[in-house]
């Protein structure tokens, strides 16, 4: 394999892929100054499996360059984000308000609120674990993929109340066992 055959592939895939991925990472940011960072991050990435693994390693270029921007978003935001997320499903007063950066001198207390938050965060993932495949696939999709839940029940083959149903009932067993 040469890198002009892996460039060659890797403009295939790009053409054939960057609209839609666009679309995707579009839809799935949180701020729109992280849309090019992922966009890039996520070609880069490709490129590299291209150079490293041949250019006959992806079968199915548009899930694979799909499959990295969803780990790219993933990651791309921190663990204190999602679980500030999760968080505020669970606090029935919460307004949902923006978290402000982390600056010691402004908010010393901010440090304990963070280990506090890991605890709750790592004691519902242990909650979570216990449950059954089908609960467990539900939350995945609804919290990790951002999928809605029509696409969900679709996905599962089951009916958009069924999909209520897991949710509602482990967010509320959730918010009882982390008061």
């Amino acid at each position: 394999m040469t890198n002009l055959s892996a460039a060659s592939r890797f403009d295939e895939i790009y053409d054939e892929t960057s609209r839609p991925l666009l679309a995707f990472i579009t839809s799935k940011c949180k701020n729109t100054s992280d849309i090019s960072d992922i966009f890039q991050d996520t070609y880069l990435e490709l490129y590299k499996v291209l150079e490293n693994r041949g250019i006959d390693h992806i079968k199915n270029p548009r899930a694979f360059v799909f499959r990295i921007a969803t780990r790219k978003i993933y990651r791309y935001y921190t663990i204190l984000e999602r679980v500030k997320h999760f968080l505020s499903l669970s606090a029935e007063d919460d307004e949902g308000s923006d978290c402000e950066p982390f600056d010691v001198d402004k908010n010393i207390n901010l440090l304990e609120e963070i280990v506090i938050n890991q605890v709750l965060y790592e004691s519902a993932k242990k909650y979570i674990l216990l449950k059954r495949d089908d609960i467990k696939k539900v939350l995945i999709l609804f919290y990790d993929f951002e999928m809605t839940i029509p696409e969900i029940a679709k996905m599962l083959g089951i009916s958009e109340s069924n999909v209520k149903n897991k949710l509602y009932r482990t967010i509320k067993e959730l918010r009882e066992i982390l008061k």
